[in-house]
């Protein structure tokens, strides 16, 4: 059993620098890291208008970056074997592939935000310790280490919001991937030992306190190794049926119903789409649920909100797969308060509300089953809610 806690902001900067400095020859004119995020509860519930309880976690995307004055960026990274480059004023929905899509489609967005200096360009490098397709949102901790870094070395002066409407522009409109909102609060608004109440409509945002070790408590991941890409066409097709929920019942988005609207939904959609409707509505009560129980301390109550939301997820939205099924179950079998998948789903991790000193218990359980069912072995880590973006130099 690892933990997901232990990273050092500073040795990954460090490495982020090093590797651009043998990348392009210099030095980096500035550096700004962004958290994954873990979803505590509020699955597919953003792009509804809805409510989420995400955290930032402690890995990080460091994003270093130097100017250029010829309107040209260059984008590098660890993980990646060649570097890409284009004219900033190239990139355009459909132009860019790959990962590189994400550091593009930034600039790209940050133009359309702010007047981009004339000939502004950059050379940008990429160091990251957050798992991809984890369920960590890989993605939203790039886009925004690099909107940061970005914005920071053209001298544009972002709020969280444009920060963060920026980097969800990249990945929805350069990337083509339909994600929400969240993400990118997330990773721009962490605490440490704290959620991030987020709702997707107006954007107000405030912090709930977890006060996970004074309960003598721990949130566990469990990534299972399967792998998911949210450009794939479940996510799509779950997004769309929502909205075509939305607008067979005559309201904005499916934020706008309760759970009282739920027999009008019934009668008036089909099966699959109904289920579609009724996770996402129930799926926001339970956020709700998750925050009063949270700030009245009763943590217990808050666990059996994240098992029902992941039943939901399984059995109305159908984006569990069963290695995640099998992740959820061995955790209640070692005597978990709550578990659920976390992420866009079709893979990816859970995440598990445990007692501290039953985390050896629930990885022995989650390991034998997944042994049995002739998995892979699950990687199991204690995770602990860090900080959100800021400047490393």
């Amino acid at each position: 059993m690892g933990s997901a806690g232990t990273t050092d902001s500073a040795a990954v900067a460090g490495h982020a620098v090093r590797a651009f400095a043998d990348a392009y020859h210099r030095e980096p004119d500035v550096t700004w890291s962004a958290p994954g995020r873990a979803n505590l509860i509020g699955e597919h519930t953003d792009y509804n208008d809805g409510f989420v309880l995400p955290f930032a976690i402690t890995q990080r995307t460091v994003a270093a970056a130097a100017r250029r004055d010829d309107g040209v960026i260059t984008v590098g990274s660890t993980l990646a074997p060649s570097t890409v480059t284009m004219r900033v004023a190239d990139i355009a929905p459909g132009a860019v592939d790959g990962w590189a899509g994400y550091p593009l489609g930034v600039a790209w967005a940050l133009a359309r935000v702010r007047d981009v200096p004339a000939g502004a360009g950059a050379d940008l490098f990429i160091h990251s310790d957050v798992p991809a397709g984890a369920g960590l949102s890989s993605s939203a901790a790039l886009v925004v280490a690099s909107a940061a870094a970005l914005a920071a070395l053209w001298g544009l002066e972002l709020s969280t919001a444009e920060l963060a409407k920026a980097g969800h522009r990249a990945e929805n409109e350069i990337v083509g991937a339909p994600t929400g909102v969240m993400d990118e609060y997330a990773s721009l608004l962490g605490q440490p030992d704290a959620a991030v109440f987020l709702d997707c409509r107006s954007l107000r945002a405030r912090s709930v306190p977890l006060r996970l070790a004074p309960a003598g408590l721990a949130l566990v991941l469990t990534d299972t190794g399967e792998r998911h890409a949210h450009a794939s066409g479940g996510y799509a097709a779950r997004r769309a049926s929502c909205e075509r929920g939305a607008a067979r019942l005559g309201v904005p988005a499916l934020r706008d119903l309760g759970i009282a609207d739920l027999p009008r939904a019934e009668a008036a959609l089909d099966a699959e789409t109904f289920r579609r409707v009724r996770h996402v509505v129930t799926e926001d009560a339970r956020v709700e649920a998750t925050v009063a129980d949270l700030e009245s301390g009763d943590l217990a109550a808050a666990g059996r909100e994240l098992t029902a939301s992941h039943y939901s997820m399984r059995d109305d939205y159908e984006i569990t797969t069963r290695a995640l099924d099998l992740a959820v179950e061995a955790a209640l079998s070692a005597g978990a308060l709550g578990a659920r998948m976390t992420g866009g789903g079709f893979g990816g991790s859970t995440i598990t509300l445990i007692a501290a000193d039953r985390v050896p218990r629930l990885t022995a359980a989650v390991e034998a089953a997944f042994s049995a069912a002739g998995f892979g072995r699950p990687r199991v880590s204690t995770v602990t809610p860090g900080p959100g973006a800021h400047r490393e130099a």
